[in-house]
């Protein structure tokens, strides 16, 4: 009896050992990058996990519906994130964000500190100041390291905390995310005469994946700034039947000039782009 008994105590032990050894096997493989560009309807809103689940939103769309958008990607358990970049106060990036401090612990804020005369960006102010998160005003340079991904900010080019614009999308914050040999340019929606600017800065704009500016409309997406990013991939986020006719027909006839894939929220909903450091795959 008790020698059997030392048998299956010794067996389970065995069987433990391997059963660990299987579980550091799992956890030591290489994790993948996520980008997600959620299909807000007519606005922007990108969410970034890192290979080591840090979480990053690039604004929030044009109402709550970023709540629900986060809720499928983001356990339920989990009510944190780690940074969270409003690129332009303009009702279409911002609103989703004021829903977002409301329901999340948000760890850190970056943005342009620049003023806009509208209820929303009141709010904005009055949220982020209350959540007592880091607060960051972007400038050229920039960079945010998360495990082995970089986040560089290329634009705007100079402090524009306190400054006021009517129409704050000039001031948008460009930014470049590096994961191995993989890239992405988010754009916010910057004008050809902004993208004109970063040009002449001789600034490094080769990426695999474009967010298109401004939702495809025609006053961004010049030929010489495509022709410059050269990405494989142009995502446009915009809403379906909008009425402002995005995407122009001008800017999607560019992007196929340059044998470049076109995908759109109006017409893919969700699309997550998963990046190993070396290949891309669409979901």
């Amino acid at each position: 009896m008790g020698k059997n008994f030392s048998l299956i105590i010794l067996s389970l032990l065995l069987a433990l050992n391997i059963l660990a050894w299987i579980v550091v096997f799992d956890l030591s493989k290489n994790q993948p990058l996520e980008v997600v560009f959620f299909d807000v309807g007519q606005g922007d809103s990108i969410f970034i996990e890192t290979p080591k689940k840090q979480q990053i939103l690039i604004d929030g769309g044009p109402d709550s519906v970023i709540l629900e958008k986060l809720g499928k990607e983001m356990p339920f358990y989990d009510n944190t994130l780690d940074l969270i970049i409003l690129t332009h106060p303009e009702k279409d990036h911002l609103t989703g964000l004021i829903s977002v401090l409301k329901r999340y612990k948000v760890e850190n804020i970056l943005w342009t500190g620049v003023k806009r005369d509208t209820l929303e960006f009141q709010e904005w102010e009055r949220k982020i100041l209350e959540e007592k998160a880091n607060i960051k005003i972007a400038h050229p340079l920039q960079k945010i390291i998360a495990s082995k991904t970089v986040l560089e900010i290329l634009y705007p080019f100079e402090n524009l905390a306190g400054r006021e614009f009517e129409d704050s999308n000039e001031t948008s914050i460009v930014s470049r995310l590096v994961f191995g040999e993989n890239s992405f340019l988010f754009t916010g929606d910057i004008r050809k005469s902004e993208e004109k600017e970063i040009l002449e800065q001789r600034t490094n704009l080769d990426s695999d994946i474009l967010k298109v500016s401004h939702h495809g409309s025609k006053t961004s997406s010049s030929k010489e700034f495509i022709e410059k990013v050269l990405p494989e991939i142009a995502v446009i986020s915009a809403g379906k039947g909008n009425s402002y006719g995005h995407p122009h027909q001008e800017v999607l006839d560019i992007l196929e000039d340059y044998g470049i894939k076109i995908l759109r929220t109006d017409q893919n909903g969700d699309i997550k782009i998963i990046s190993d450091g070396k290949e891309i795959k669409i979901k």
